[in-house]
């Protein structure tokens, strides 16, 4: 097996190919272990949400951020919620300003037919 091609004369060394395989195998088996995959959480609120409410899904929130999972915020409107849409913009700028030390806003709030969506990140 070649070790390392680039240099003059090039080094070469003698092994067994089964076992390099096997190595090399290992090597990628712990890698991938290693690895966080990031999950998306979703949290779907309402605009008439109450102080407690907000606070239980603040709490969770929190926690997703510190597992180091993204959450996404939706917000849905009901009826006639849709004529106080500036409600719902408003809940979403409370919740940014809520976690702006530990997450930012990976996707900005983006009304979707009856429902706004925001996407944070942790930091």
């Amino acid at each position: 097996m070649e070790v390392s091609p680039n240099t003059k004369p090039p080094v070469c060394k003698i092994l067994d190919y089964g076992k390099y395989k096997y190595q090399q195998q290992k090597k990628k088996a712990e890698a991938k272990k290693k690895q966080k995959v990031v999950e998306i959480k979703e949290i779907k609120m309402r605009p008439n949400i109450d102080d407690h409410d907000y606070e239980v899904k603040v709490r969770a929130m929190k926690r997703f951020f510190e597992e180091g999972d993204k959450v996404k915020v939706t917000l849905r409107f009901r009826g006639r919620e849709m004529a106080h849409q500036d409600r719902g913009a408003d809940l979403l700028r409370r919740v940014q300003d809520d976690f702006d030390e530990i997450a930012k806003v990976e996707q900005y709030p983006k009304m979707e037919g009856r429902q706004i969506m925001m996407v944070m990140a942790p930091r």
